[in-house]
């Protein structure tokens, strides 16, 4: 039985209460449509999740960008230690935009649009059918003990998606999935990530930068205390070649652990996923740069732009004990100014 009506309702009546209020689920199933809760509400509001919500497995109604959205709240307070079951096996094979420009696009399980002062917090998204979080537009939301998973082969369920945004902050996460763990594209700025398990995935990414959004820059961003366990990467920032002008900068990454990671620190400024892909420089900037500490086979690999190289890079106590076929540890540059400090096994690029 469809939920979502009941859901739209009891938010409806929440939202209009002059006050503080708030919508539970409770212990349950429910199957529940994509809906969109909006704002502004005449008091703060917390979204209780008790129970399971589970997506649709209708291809019918796949193509949308959205399952459970929240838009246009101020001090909003998702949790509860429930699931979303966004049933992405049912939708994956639906994904051809690696191949396909015009693709139609797959729901986020949760989406934050134009929200404030808010807070995420024990919940566990399971099997997305595309990202698991995005965040468009946000100021000062605090995402915290959540448990984001979809297998390692599942197309684009990034774990949080950030863009257009400010003061984000996200700590204690597990997050295992076929995409980032964690992306910051376009206008992420003052980013805050800490204590997250990463893996299987593709890292933390900075990027992709330099396809559009040229004037919505990204700053700001320190992620420490992590942990990649599997990833194909580790701490990354691409951007696409040839690209629009843009600017990264301002970016630590530091006491980051790394377990069997393929690519642990990687500027890619030659990225394109595309079967056909186009020669050029990348026009992005990448500029005031931290990268603390790794273990593995290639320790750092970064590849800037020719007509724009990465300055200000900084590398300090890179510490190597790698075992395994192939030789030594190696650190590749390419088009990099900076310096390096400290510790250097194997011996530094810069």
């Amino acid at each position: 039985m469809d939920s979502t009506r009941a859901f739209v309702r009891a938010w409806e009546d929440a939202c209009a209460y002059n006050g503080r209020s708030r919508v539970r689920i409770p212990e349950g199933t429910y199957l529940l449509g994509s809906v969109s809760f909006q704002g502004p509400c005449k008091g703060s509001m917390t979204f209780l999740i008790k129970g399971t919500l589970r997506a649709t497995t209708d291809p019918g109604k796949f193509f949308t960008d959205t399952w459970i959205g929240f838009r246009y709240l101020v001090n909003l307070t998702v949790k509860g230690g429930g699931y979303l079951d966004g049933q992405g096996a049912a939708a994956w094979g639906y994904n051809d935009c690696h191949k396909n420009p015009d693709c139609k696009p797959l729901p986020a399980t949760l989406r934050f649009d134009f929200v404030r002062n808010s807070k995420v917090q024990y919940l566990r998204s399971i099997n997305s059918k595309n990202s698991h979080i995005n965040i468009f537009a946000c100021h000062n939301m605090d995402i915290s003990y959540i448990r984001l998973s979809a297998p390692a082969h599942s197309p684009n369920t990034d774990g949080i998606r950030i863009g257009s945004s400010t003061r984000i902050n996200i700590s204690r996460a597990v997050i295992s999935t076929g995409d980032d763990c964690i992306s910051m594209v376009s206008g992420s700025q003052n980013i805050d990530i800490s204590d997250v398990s990463c893996g299987p995935g593709h890292g933390i990414s900075v990027g992709s930068l330099g396809r559009s959004h040229q004037h919505e820059h990204v700053t700001g961003i320190s992620v420490r205390n992590c942990t990649f366990i599997g990833s194909d990467n580790g701490v990354r920032i691409k951007t696409w070649a040839p690209s629009l002008y843009s600017l990264a900068s301002n970016i630590t990454f530091q006491d980051i652990a790394m377990i069997s990671v393929h690519n642990p620190i990687v500027i890619d400024q030659q990225y394109c996923p595309l079967a056909q892909c186009l020669e050029g420089d990348s026009a992005v900037q990448i500029e005031n740069v931290i990268f603390k500490n790794t273990n593995t086979q290639v320790a750092v690999n970064l590849q800037c732009s020719g007509s724009l190289p990465c300055k200000n890079v900084k590398i300090i106590n890179i510490n190597l004990a790698y075992k395994g076929r192939g030789g030594q540890a190696k650190a590749l540059c390419s088009h990099v100014l900076g310096s390096s400090y400290g510790k250097q096994i194997p011996a530094g690029c810069l």
